[in-house]
């Protein structure tokens, strides 16, 4: 079902339909409608990248509507479309399959929207929807032999219970992969993470683990998968194109895009985060990722990105799972802005890349980090 937006008789917004995507006016302040989703959703705080594995609490969350209320008990996966055999599974039988459990970064693709110029509005990111954690399930691959592939399938499409409306449009939250990337071995049906059952807010009883993929992939609450012979084009899928203006079609946000974070040093200013030291060697450190393989390089600036110094990157410890890297600096009297950026195996890289789109997705600009080093 479509929705209008409404307007009461006193020109007020009804504050129930969410209005069409659109950017900032130049002089345009966060609003109270954003400020709501930065209430409901959070960040990494940027100190957690010390930990190779996110603490449970710690990792960034997003929930587009309500975090369902589900009865594992009761609760079914059902496996329908272009399969000669349909399964409709319950949480104990799919525990009974083969387990694995895998260290995945996970990115939400607007981190860093509220830096870009001008701003998209909507979940107000700077650099914190990011964290790595354990997750344990069951492989997807096997369930789409197991249920038998029909020739010509394009698409598996995979629908949560979480339902509302989105730019005037009722849905379940729902999203697709091809086929192909569908049948990757990595692909995980999750019920566990860090060795804990999933939390309500994180998908329980079952969610979808994407390795490589920016978080929208990672459907949570997962209750049907469906195997179509066309390419999805649902709200989900469609809206997450980067787009440069209001006819582009775009391209669609898939993998990961490199970037590197920098654990913060010293100690913060309590309302601007900028941060303080005294003067001295300082090891700095930090975390770099990217969705289409290894980070094999980092470069740091401490001075605002004049100039750029090479970063040790050190090896990953899993393959789905950040890599740490680190610096030594030598703190010296004065104001500096810190920065990080990262380029990975096949040469992407966050230099060099125009990454402003209207949905404010994949952006490339690291962290201005400010840092005054006092006696």
């Amino acid at each position: 079902m479509e929705y209008k937006w409404s307007m009461t008789d006193d020109a007020t917004p009804l504050g129930v339909i969410s209005q069409p995507s659109r950017v900032a006016e130049p002089d345009e302040g966060i609003g109270v409608d954003e400020l709501g989703l930065a209430a409901r959703n959070h960040g990494l705080p940027l100190e957690a990248l010390r930990y190779d594995v996110t603490p449970l609490g710690l990792h960034y969350l997003l929930i587009h509507y309500d975090i369902p209320e589900v009865d594992p008990a009761t609760w079914r996966l059902d496996l329908t479309g272009m399969v000669r055999s349909p399964l409709s599974l319950g949480l104990a039988e799919l525990q009974r399959r083969p387990a694995t459990t895998v260290a995945v970064t996970l990115e939400c693709a607007g981190n860093g929207r509220a830096q870009m110029l001008p701003r998209p509005v909507s979940q107000p990111w700077l650099n914190e929807a990011v964290g790595t954690m354990r997750w344990t399930g069951t492989p997807l691959r096997p369930l789409l032999e197991e249920a038998g592939i029909e020739p010509g399938a394009v698409d598996v499409v995979f629908t949560g219970l979480d339902h509302g409306v989105d730019r005037g449009v009722e849905q379940d939250y729902a999203r697709s992969l091809p086929l192909a990337e569908a049948l990757l071995d990595e692909v995980l049906l999750a019920w566990a993470v860090n060795d804990v059952p999933l939390p309500p807010q994180h998908g329980s009883p079952l969610r979808l683990v994407v390795p490589g993929w920016y978080g929208m992939a990672h459907v949570k609450w997962l209750t049907s998968i469906e195997v179509i012979d066309h390419e999805f084009d649902g709200f989900q899928q469609s809206a997450y194109r980067l787009k440069r203006g209001p006819d582009d079609p775009g391209e669609p946000v898939t993998r990961m895009e490199p970037r590197a974070l920098i654990a913060p040093p010293g100690w913060p200013d309590f309302m601007s985060r900028a941060r303080f030291l005294h003067p001295g060697e300082v090891l700095l450190h930090g975390r770099a990722w990217s969705g289409w393989g290894p980070v094999d390089a980092v470069e740091v600036t401490v001075d605002g990105g004049g100039t750029w110094r090479a970063a040790e990157v050190h090896a990953p410890r899993e393959r789905w799972a950040w890599q740490r890297w680190s610096l030594p600096w030598r703190a010296t009297e004065g104001h500096h802005v810190l920065g990080a950026r990262a380029t990975d195996a096949r040469g992407h890289g966050q230099a060099g890349r125009d990454g402003w789109n209207r949905g404010g997705f994949a952006n490339p600009r690291g962290q201005d980090l400010e840092v005054l080093v006092v006696p």
